[in-house]
């Protein structure tokens, strides 16, 4: 009876934009530029579009065909089409542990977004010195009021937005979010790849070097690369299996995560066009790090005539971007709420939200009233230690679950099963022929990027 009452999408647009709002976040507007200025730049980008090839569309399109074949939310997806007697579904908690845990520190970082918007729209930044652009982010992440008040503010409206329903909540607003940020991303791509000395950045961006490459450690190139490439799309913990189950079957599951990750791409590339030639232009060094955003770029606009309105336009691209994933993550977490026990959509709101902003206190407290707590050793925080949970265990081991279960004939869904599910429509079909690759060789992919990630976080350097 659920299934049949099941909400759906209004439309296939919908569903795309969507599933990209919940793959393009602060891992392509944030960290792509920086992993690109770290990495080398282009020759850093072919080996991520190549393992976004490897991994993220075949990976993707197995949520997505769970989500369409059980028409369930993640903890109840698995218990649908399981074999019998099977224990697959227990992961569905794991994955939904993620899925809470990446709004643990996703909100707070949201609300970052918001306090620099409201920041240079006010023009607080005119005139400053680095080190005063500097003091100003140290002095927000001191403050508990500000971090707190800014966090409370993204949870409300995430789960305001979802209240309304699939439709002509989730739905339509993410639509106009999506649209509103691929307009402005495109505006201030041409603005800075147009600036005076902008083109030395540009040939660092676009044009390989393999000796740059091979200078870095090409190992450590490659590995930053997979991670980048598997991150960025959100798989592995059940974000897009609940797309699927909102969708129809008269498209093919890979043609539409082709055009997901596409979105995604692009973005994260537009970003990058922002962010690298503007550095080359004011001549400060893209491989800051993750404080590029907020320490470098405000010296930046700074720099830029009419740079108050440039950056309020780079920030508010930056809500979006965060927004998106936002609502998409919250979407499966009240779907979760309303499968499970039968909540309605409000009810599932209302005690999400109340959840959500209580297990998000840690983070947003983390950087001043328990920065004493140094989780990962000196220097770390609580964002940081939720951070390494997600990304460095339930998304790779999440997506190993998944490539399981769509491969394992026996005691998984199987083979079969998945090609059915996943070709039913039109579109792209997936090819037959990857059975090995997917059964044999992507699961050890997996686990050498598991391993990697435990061994440079507690053993390396």
């Amino acid at each position: 009876m659920q299934a049949m009452e099941r909400e759906k999408f209004g439309s296939r647009l919908g569903f795309i934009l969507i599933s990209a709002g919940c793959a393009i976040g602060l891992g392509n507007v944030w960290r792509f530029p920086y992993m690109v200025g770290q990495s080398g730049g282009a020759a850093f980008i072919l080996v991520c579009l190549a393992f976004l090839l490897l991994f993220g569309l075949p990976i993707m399109a197995m949520e997505f065909a769970v989500g369409r074949a059980s028409q369930r939310s993640l903890v109840c997806s698995f218990k649908a089409i399981q074999p019998k007697g099977t224990k697959w579904h227990l992961f569905g908690w794991v994955g939904l542990a993620g899925n809470y845990l990446l709004m643990m520190f996703y909100t707070t970082v949201c609300g970052w977004m918001f306090v620099y918007f409201l920041k240079t729209v006010r023009g607080d930044f005119a005139g400053n010195t680095a080190a005063q652009v500097e003091a100003q982010f140290d002095a927000m992440l001191a403050s508990p009021a500000t971090l707190v008040g800014f966090m409370v503010l993204t949870t409300v409206l995430g789960f305001g937005i979802c209240s309304l329903g699939l439709k002509k909540g989730v739905e339509k607003i993410n639509k106009v979010m999506m649209v509103a940020l691929l307009a402005i991303i495109s505006l201030l791509a041409v603005r800075t790849v147009t600036l005076p000395g902008a083109g030395e950045g540009l040939r660092y961006y676009l044009v390989p070097d393999f000796n740059k490459m091979a200078e870095l450690g090409a190992g450590q190139v490659v590995f930053s690369a997979m991670g980048q490439a598997f991150f960025t799309l959100s798989i592995g913990m059940g974000s897009m299996a609940i797309f699927g189950s909102y969708i129809g079957k008269d498209r093919r599951l890979l043609g539409e995560s082709i055009s997901i990750a596409a979105l995604d791409t692009f973005v994260a590339i537009m970003a990058g066009l922002i962010v690298i030639p503007a550095c080359f232009a004011y001549d400060i060094a893209p491989d800051a790090g993750p404080g590029l955003l907020f320490e470098t770029l405000p010296q930046v606009f700074n720099s830029m005539a009419g740079g108050r309105i440039w950056g309020a336009l780079f920030f508010l691209f930056m809500i979006f971007a965060a927004m998106s994933t936002v609502t998409a993550v919250f979407e499966n977490l009240i779907s979760f709420g309303m499968d499970t026990w039968g909540w309605s959509r409000r009810r599932s709101c209302v005690i999400n939200g109340v959840a959500v902003m209580l297990l998000s206190l840690p983070c947003a407290l983390g950087f001043n009233v328990l920065s004493g707590f140094t989780p990962l050793g000196a220097g770390s925080t609580v964002m940081d230690l939720e951070d390494f949970v997600i990304s460095n265990n339930i998304l790779p081991l999440g997506s190993l679950v998944y490539v399981l279960f769509c491969t394992w004939n026996k005691r998984g869904w199987g083979w079969a099963r998945f090609m059915d599910e996943v070709n039913t429509g039109r579109g792209t079909r997936f090819p037959k022929g990857l059975y090995f690759y997917c059964k044999y060789i992507l699961p050890v992919m997996l686990l050498v990027l598991w391993a990697h990630g435990i061994y440079t976080t507690f053993f390396a350097g």
